[in-house]
């Protein structure tokens, strides 16, 4: 596959990794998100809009090979932002796709899908490994996203490749993330490979890079040509040293979804603050 592919989100932390990195790959770039781009950026197409604007999807669309969807609330938030945002946001990405016959969407998820799932003493989890338990709003959000991709997929013949991404920071600041880090050079070559691999269908992976340290298992995503290149455990000696080794027992530690299982991310927590 190649082609113009649209971002949306373009604006965000991974959407600003992925401008740089997927021209570089070949890839030109539709950049979409509800604030102009800070950095525009020779050759890009920039468009102003909202996923949840059907027409406007529909006009962004047009022409595209492929869409990474990446737009949306990024934590979590109220049930009315986070289902908004990230629901019907991708319902709209997706079915202005599907008229569009734009063949591919590459959809962000979240580990945080599986959230409360127990991290595992030994041994790696696959995608489907358990039911979704999600955390947070957020990471209901993310399960609907990862169904809707589902939908698309089987009922209209869409390649659907759900990312569910781990920790994507320039480099890991907690203990956790030497488990869960997705590096900037790892996101870009993920999010290609979710581009070009061969009639994937639909499919969900984990987002991570080659932690020596990790409990998600990357069959899948290798599978679709990822190779991922880092390793978070570079980091671990300084990591280790301030905060100690990280223990099971510590919710954050010992489930999938970390902080966002604990009393801090309780839902009536975010109403209040609305």
């Amino acid at each position: 596959m190649s082609g113009l592919v649209l971002l949306t989100g373009a604006a965000g932390r991974i959407g600003a990794v992925l401008r740089g990195g997927l021209p570089e790959r070949g890839w030109a770039l539709r950049s979409l998100d509800v604030v102009p781009m800070a950095d525009p950026r020779p050759g890009e197409e920039h468009v102003v809009a909202d996923v949840t604007d059907p027409a406007a999807m529909a006009e962004a669309v047009s022409g595209a090979s492929a869409v990474v969807h990446l737009a949306g609330v990024s934590s979590e938030s109220t049930w009315a932002a986070v289902s908004h945002a990230n629901i019907d946001g991708t319902h709209c990405v997706l079915e202005a796709a599907r008229r569009a016959g734009v063949p591919r969407v590459v959809l962000a998820s979240s580990n945080h899908a599986t959230g409360f799932t127990p991290r595992p003493a030994s041994g790696l989890l696959r995608e489907d490994d358990g039911l979704p338990r999600p955390d947070t709003f957020y990471g209901v959000s993310k399960v609907a996203v990862e169904a809707l991709g589902s939908l698309y997929a089987d009922r209209y013949g869409l390649d659907v490749v759900c990312l569910r991404i781990g920790t994507a920071l320039p480099e890991p600041t907690t203990t956790r993330h030497l488990s869960t880090w997705l590096s900037p050079t790892d996101q870009v070559s993920l999010v290609d490979a979710a581009l070009r691999a061969p009639s994937p269908g639909f499919a969900v992976v984990w987002g991570v890079s080659a932690n020596s340290r990790t409990w998600w298992d990357l069959t899948a995503a290798r599978a679709l040509g990822y190779q991922p290149a880092d390793d978070a455990e570079v980091f671990a000696g300084a990591l280790v040293e301030v905060h100690g080794e990280p223990d099971l027992a510590d919710p954050v530690h010992g489930r999938v979804g970390g902080e966002f299982t604990t009393a801090e991310f309780d839902a009536e927590h975010f109403e209040e603050r609305a």
